[in-house]
């Protein structure tokens, strides 16, 4: 197995009527924080309305942190691309490739949520035409220098992106998916299947199986590099952490229920409104340094992930946990994990 690598996703979502500039300076303190740690990658996701929380936009946010270390991957994790024009994204990604010296990992999805889609005036039917096409016309771009496309929502006349990426042939796609369907595009369209969340772990497993016929169908080996997202706290005790992120993990889960994301999930895994205690079995990694570890060890050789992304912090967490989890992580499981696989 390829080195594990461990990734930070700073969700960055904070409840309405917090001083977004405070929370702001509180993020800079994570990255520089996971950044001496030695993380892999910096993880941004995109939403917009995203009442009853308040987010950063995903492009500006990155567009910062690039100045906050030489060597943090940014993740764009994920992009809600059916919403977009492909030159847009294009351009905007590649400039940041130039302005990170490489560093943009191009991370994509469908979305799920009506508000975003009415906003963009897209109709839930379109999205994955719009989504497919955006996608190779956003290869092409990146890699000819004129590109001419006649896609259902958009027209390339000998376009091209005013700067082309850093990264050789292009920056890595990473499709995001829920749904088997979306499984199987993934392995068509991109260059790896970027694990979801939300899923039970052996549903995971099940969709890991869909993911390699669809890989072998289309004629493409396992990717080298793998990666997935897990919701990940430490504390000294399992009894300790479950009792400081149930708070915080719960209401985000709350709202991922009430955005209606159960509705992209499979059948038999669709169900984010379950009582706290019976949604965490199965579905993250919680607990003690030793704990935590292990389970993630174990979900490894389940799966063959081995870019981990974590995402230690939920709406309303004070800044001390945030911290306290990152460096327990660092100094106490990511070695054992990495030595166990």
């Amino acid at each position: 197995m390829s080195t594990i690598q461990f990734g930070f996703m700073v969700r960055g979502q904070h409840p309405q009527g917090d001083d977004m500039g405070v929370r702001f300076e509180e993020m800079i303190e994570q990255v520089r924080l996971v950044d001496r740690l030695g993380f892999a990658s910096l993880t941004k996701g995109m939403h917009y309305a995203s009442h009853p929380l308040q987010a950063l936009n995903q492009i500006v946010f990155h567009s910062r942190m690039a100045a906050e270390s030489q060597r943090l991957r940014l993740n764009f994790g994920v992009i809600l691309l059916a919403l977009h024009k492909p030159l847009d994204v294009a351009e905007q990604l590649a400039s940041l490739d130039v302005v990170s010296k490489g560093r943009v990992i191009f991370g994509a999805a469908l979305g799920y949520r009506e508000v975003e889609l009415a906003a963009f005036g897209v109709q839930r039917s379109e999205i994955v035409r719009r989504f497919s096409e955006n996608v190779e016309a956003i290869k092409r771009l990146w890699t000819e220098d004129r590109v001419s496309m006649k896609g259902a929502y958009f027209e390339l006349l000998e376009a091209n992106v005013s700067v082309k990426p850093v990264q050789k042939p292009r920056p890595p796609i990473w499709i995001g998916a829920n749904a088997d369907p979306a499984i199987e595009r993934a392995a068509r369209i991109g260059d790896c299947w970027y694990v979801n969340p939300h899923n039970r772990i052996d549903t995971i497993e099940r969709q890991i199986e869909v993911y390699k016929r669809a890989l072998d169908a289309a004629g493409k080996p396992f990717p080298a590099e793998f990666p997935g997202r897990r919701e990940c706290f430490v504390a000294r005790t399992r009894d300790e952490a479950i009792r400081l992120c149930r708070p915080y993990l719960a209401k985000k889960y709350e709202v991922y229920h009430a955005w209606g994301q159960d509705k992209a999930m499979p059948e038999g895994d669709n169900d984010l409104g379950l009582e706290f205690d019976e949604l965490i079995k199965d579905r993250f990694f919680l607990g003690a340094p030793d704990e935590v570890a292990e389970q993630i060890i174990g979900y490894t050789r389940k799966t063959g992930i081995n870019h981990h992304i974590l995402s230690c912090q939920w709406p309303g967490m004070p800044q001390n946990l945030v911290l306290d989890t990152l460096q327990l992580l660092a100094e106490e499981v990511f070695e054992r994990v990495r030595q166990g696989v």
